[in-house]
Order: structure tokens, then sequence, then C-alpha cells
């Protein structure tokens, strides 16, 4: 039997020993609702929230106030389109490097969509920046890998509309570099747990200033009073935000997420010899730069799909097809690519394993 060999981290990341442990650990020993009561074990609870909140805060530059815990990055856009209620005449700018996660919900919301060019290296064009009342940035395109420079981008925003809502979808970026709230002064920054080794079903969406804005949802633990005439009274702090039972056994594993990729972010070493590997292959077009952080390429004449069938038979994960990024794909003239991508449990043996497979396909 082959060893599987998982190519896919910008998909989700696997997860370490120590953090399952954790969880298992909490599930077992430690699990309790929190604010839901005053025993010792919720309190445990409380304050393991707590200082999750805080370790996010530090990873992003902010306070534990702007940290907002989640189930995704998907379900923070859409949150954050409920919060803002754009209408028809709401401008919102986005561009092709866009996940659908990214676009799709505002674009449902009815209001005007304004796609922002790219330059020549398929990045945001600085120097075209439109007018928007709400501006979508993607951080790095899960296709392309490439960074964009947040700081600039805002503030080009900015001079066209002061009270531009800068939304920025982080999810890929977050893996590879490190984030500054503060430096970026966007309004919402939006990330997975489970894109950098965390579990899935916790997300967070930082907002820069909270008291601007009114929940999207209303249920237990955001309220603190109601009224008899029926004035609700909601409590201070991010948990406004935070209607219901919160995932706490993923939220228990986070630290444990952002201290490992902290410590070891993923090998672009390795990204660097799959590209010099594959480069002078006949039939190959590699569509993604020397320093990208994700390798994305197609081979001429094979569906995306064909080859993805043919590496599943080898046991060799990889993404194929659209990337849920129609609109990059579109700009580089394709339906679709191929994309490796690699995490701290990948070795150069199992680039050697796919790059063997890449050679056998165009003979």
């Amino acid at each position: 039997m082959n060893k599987f060999i998982y190519l896919d981290a910008a998909a989700t990341m696997q997860k370490s020993d120590r953090l399952i442990d954790a969880q298992a650990e909490f599930l077992r020993e430690k699990y309790a609702n929190s604010g839901r009561g005053v025993c010792a074990r919720v309190a445990a609870v409380d304050n393991m929230v707590n200082n999750t909140r805080r370790r996010v805060a530090d990873f992003m530059n902010t306070d534990s106030d702007n940290i907002v815990f989640t189930a995704g990055t998907t379900d923070a856009i859409n949150r954050i389109v409920n919060i803002l209620k754009p209408t028809a005449d709401t401008i919102v700018v986005v561009s092709d490097l866009d996940h659908h996660s990214a676009r799709l919900p505002f674009q449902f919301s009815g209001a005007k969509m304004v796609v922002c060019p790219l330059d020549e290296n398929l990045c945001i064009d600085i120097n075209q920046i439109p007018y928007a009342d709400v501006f979508v940035v993607t951080a790095m395109s899960n296709v392309m890998g490439r960074a964009q420079n947040i700081p600039e981008i805002v503030r080009r925003a900015r001079e066209k509309n002061p009270d531009v809502v800068i939304v920025v979808d982080a999810a890929q970026y977050v893996v590879h570099q490190k984030i500054d709230v503060v430096a970026w002064d966007a309004d919402f920054v939006v990330w997975s747990g489970h894109k950098i080794g965390a579990d899935t079903g916790v997300g967070v969406m930082y907002i820069k200033n909270p008291s601007r804005f009114v929940s999207d949802k209303v249920g237990g633990g955001m309220v603190n009073t109601v009224s008899r005439d029926g004035v609700i009274h909601f409590v201070d702090g991010p948990e406004r935000f935070e209607a219901g039972t919160l995932p706490l056994t993923q939220i228990a594993g986070l630290p444990i997420a952002i201290d490992e990729i902290q410590n070891n972010r993923p090998n672009q070493d390795l990204i660097k010899y799959a590209y010099d590997e594959i480069k002078h292959i006949k039939r190959v077009k590699i569509l993604t730069t020397r320093d990208a952080c994700v390798l994305s390429f197609i081979i001429d004449g094979m569906h995306v799909l064909d080859f993805g069938a043919v590496a599943g038979a080898h046991d060799i994960c990889v993404r194929v097809g659209n990337m849920c990024a129609s609109w990059i794909h579109k700009k580089l003239g394709v339906d679709g690519s191929i994309r490796v991508s690699v995490g701290a449990c990948n070795t150069k043996d199992d680039i050697d394993a796919f790059v063997s497979l890449v050679r056998g396909c165009v003979k």
C-alpha cells in the first residue's frame, strides 16, 4: 500500500497530535458551557475562552474586545453582510482575486458590485482604487498565493471615501504571514481556524470599532437584561456578537494551532523545489510565481479533474478545479487549475512523488 501524501494544506491543514489531545482532554475532563453557571468547571471554561481571545488578539496585534469567535471565514463574511445591511445604492468593491465566499454574500445582498482592476502582476492595482462604500480585500488569493499590500490599499480606498468599510479576507494570508491589524487599519478582518491547523467550526472576526455596529444575531449570552417594556440591554465586549453557545472544543485547541503556525510556517522551500522540478516538464504551464506560497498549474491536453483522479489513485491529495475562485481563473484564461500546497507534515519525498506523477501524466 502506498503512503498517503497530503498536499492540500491550503484547503485545510492537518491537525497535530498535541492539538487533538488537548481537545480530547477538554471533552473528557473539562467540558462545560461558558457563561452559563458559577461552578468551578464553568469558571475554568470561561477562563479558557477569555485566554484564547487574548491569544488571538496578540496574534493579530489588537485587544481582546475586538475579537469575535465565528464558525469560520464564510460565516464571518455572511455575518458582516447582515451587520452592514447593504442596499441597492451601496457600492461594494471586490476583485478577481476573491474567493466565492468573499464576494457572493455581498452580491446576493443586491448591492452595486464594482470590480477593482488588477495590475500586470495580478495584484490589486493600487493606482486604480475605485470609490467604495464597502471594499472587500482578499489578502492572499488561494490560487495565486501572493500577499497584497493591505495598508496601501486601505489608505487609497480611504482617500476616495473616508467612511468606507474595509473587509479583509485573510483565510489564506494568516497561514503564511503575520497579521497586524493596526498597520492594516481595516474595519473587519476574518479567517478560519482550520487553515492554521485548528479544528473546523471556529473562526475569527476582528472588528476595529465594535460599538459602531449592531450584532446580526440575537440570543443567549449576548443579552444582559430585558426590561418589562421589552428594552434589551446587551452585554459589553465581543460577547455582544456571540449569540448562543460557542464552539468551545475548537476554541480550546485554537491557541495550540496559533503557537504551532507561528513556530513552523509552511516550508516555502518545498514549493520552490516543486517549481524547479516541474517548470521544464513539457505541457506543464505554471500559473503562480516562484515565490508563491502555493503552486498552481495546468497540464495542456489534460483536464484538471482527470489529473486529480489520477493523483487520488496514487494516494496523493491535491486540489483541482476552480478552487471556489472562478474570477481569477477566468482572468488567467483557464477553467480550473491544479494546486499543490504544503504544511508542516510534508517532506521532500512527498514532492518527489508528486513530480514523478506529473512526469508520468505527460508521457
